[in-house]
């Protein structure tokens, strides 16, 4: 166990980085699925917009790999524009 106060407050800081953290990351894999689930192709772009969105935030905050969200982002894309009307 940390002795030092400064070591015993930088547990404390993680522990809530990584609850954080987490939370963003699921909500994420979230966005991705609910663009991935749509068959109607108004919806996954609405769906689509949402999920770009967080991959740019998560990417810019470097919890994702930037070229993770860029993959992903084209990758979705691609699945909505092959969607028919």
């Amino acid at each position: 166990m940390a002795q030092h106060k400064s070591a015993i407050k930088r547990i404390r800081s993680t522990q809530r980085r990584k609850v954080r953290n987490t939370a963003q990351k699921s909500t994420m894999k979230t966005l991705v699925k609910n663009v991935r689930g749509e068959k109607d192709k108004a919806k996954a772009e609405a769906a689509l917009k949402q999920a770009v969105s967080m991959l740019d935030k998560l990417a810019g905050k470097r919890l994702i790999h930037p070229n993770k969200a860029s993959n992903q982002k084209a990758k979705l894309t691609k699945y909505v524009n092959k969607l028919q009307k």
